[in-house]
C-alpha cells in the first residue's frame, strides 16, 4: 500500500501550518510605527501578547523599566504624544533577527532601529529578546527585554552580519 495518498489527505485536512514565532515578532515593529499625527492600533498590538506578558525596556541610559502590556502601551502613548514625535511620526524596523523554536516555545533575538521621522541623527539601534508561547496554534509574546547598542555594549555575535566584527555605532 502506498502511504503518500494517506499522508497527503492528512496534511490537507490539517490545514495550513501554524505561523512561525518570527512572524509575530516581525509584525510588532510596523504596528508600533506611525506617520505624523496618527497613532498605532493598540488593540492589534495587545493581540500579540498573552495577558500576563512582561515587557522590560531600557527607558533611559541608566534606567530599565518593567511593564505589563498595558503599562508598555501607556508608556508608548506618552512617548508618541510628545509634540516633536507626534508632528513627525516614528518608526521601528527589524534589521535582522535570529529565531529558535522548540515545540510550543520560541526565542527571537532582534536587532532593530528606532527613529523619530525627519530627524537628522542616526536611528538608535537596540536588541530585543522575545519569548513566545504557542497556544491553540497561535504564537503569543510572553516577554520582551531590550538593551541599546553602544560602544561599551557592542552587538552580540549572533546578530552581526559577516562584515561586522567589532563594536557597532549606537
Amino acid at each position: 500500500m502506498n502511504a503518500l495518498p494517506i499522508l497527503g489527505a492528512y496534511l490537507a485536512a490539517a490545514g495550513p501550518p501554524p505561523a512561525v514565532a518570527e512572524t509575530v515578532v516581525r509584525s510588532l515593529y510596523p504596528m508600533v510605527s506611525f506617520a505624523a499625527n496618527t497613532e498605532p492600533d493598540w488593540d492589534r498590538v495587545r493581540g500579540l501578547f498573552i495577558k500576563q506578558a512582561v515587557v522590560t525596556l531600557r527607558t533611559s541610559r541608566t534606567t530599565t523599566s518593567v511593564f505589563d502590556v498595558e503599562g508598555f502601551i501607556n508608556d508608548f502613548v506618552k512617548f508618541a504624544a510628545r509634540p516633536a514625535v507626534r508632528a513627525a511620526g516614528f518608526r521601528e524596523r527589524v534589521v535582522r533577527l535570529k529565531a529558535t523554536e522548540y515545540g510550543d516555545i520560541a526565542h527571537v533575538l532582534v536587532l532593530y532601529e528606532a527613529e523619530v521621522l525627519g530627524v537628522t541623527k542616526p536611528a538608535q539601534r537596540g536588541v530585543d529578546s522575545f519569548h513566545l508561547l504557542r497556544r491553540n496554534g497561535e504564537w503569543k509574546i510572553v516577554s520582551i527585554i531590550n538593551e541599546v547598542v553602544t560602544p561599551a555594549r557592542p552587538l552580540p555575535p549572533e546578530l552581526r552580519d559577516e562584515k561586522e566584527t567589532g563594536p557597532m555605532p549606537g
